[in-house]
């Protein structure tokens, strides 16, 4: 039996069955991401469902919180992904990111829409408004901001932390720039709050009073 070296020749092309396969592991951390978010409605729909239409208020409850496994799941196929050698890309990114906002911002997005599912076909009450001038808007804005800084700030830990798992280099590129953008997250929603604050809208004279206020997603 012969045994031979391998050769420039016999390696196989670029883009072939090695890229390949690296492109496929990459597909799967992006369509898990849209799995996660399509499952997210899926499971608010189907919990709201339980509690108002099968009068099971517990069960449906016990289905909403089934929702944070979803971003365990995406969490740990993507740690995987990257301990097995794939290089980070913006798909990696997106998952950190996809996590933060669902932790800063799915609880509320929950209960915004819980509240106007009650009141629009299972007569619960209206939704209060949020106001519209003076502090009251200002808090209102800083509370929302918080939200989204919180989403920004879980996003840009987990980036950081892949940037150290994966070490220095280039491959680090794409979470930089994903890091960039939470950055800029955070700075819109300062400046939004800090304009309601510093200069506040003042109610018209024969404006009838607000109830207090009410968080929007």
């Amino acid at each position: 039996m012969q045994s031979r070296f391998v050769t420039a020749d016999d390696a196989p092309p670029p883009g072939g069955r090695e890229a390949g396969g690296q492109r496929e592991e990459r597909a799967v951390i992006a369509v898990l991401v849209v799995f996660c978010e399509v499952a997210f409605w899926v499971l608010l729909a189907a919990g709201l469902a339980l509690r108002y239409v099968a009068r099971k208020p517990r069960l449906g409850a016990a289905v909403l919180l089934c929702e944070p496994l979803l971003e365990v799941v995406l969490l740990v196929v993507t740690v995987i992904d990257l301990r097995n050698g794939a290089e980070p890309d913006w798909k990696h990114g997106l998952a950190a990111v996809y996590i933060g906002f669902t932790v800063g911002l799915g609880h509320h997005t929950i209960k915004w829409v819980d509240a106007r599912v009650a009141h629009r076909w299972f007569d619960g009450p209206p939704p209060v408004k949020p106001p519209k001038y003076g502090m009251a808007r200002a808090a209102h804005e800083w509370r929302t901001a918080a939200r989204w800084i919180l989403a920004a700030v879980v996003a840009l830990g987990l980036l950081q932390a892949a940037i150290w798992y994966v070490g220095p280099g280039d491959g680090t590129a794409s979470l930089q720039g994903w890091q960039q953008k939470m950055g800029l997250v955070i700075g819109i929603n300062l400046i939004i709050a800090a304009g309601y604050t510093l200069f506040p809208k003042q109610a018209p004279k024969d404006a009838a009073a607000e109830r207090e206020p009410a968080d929007r997603p």
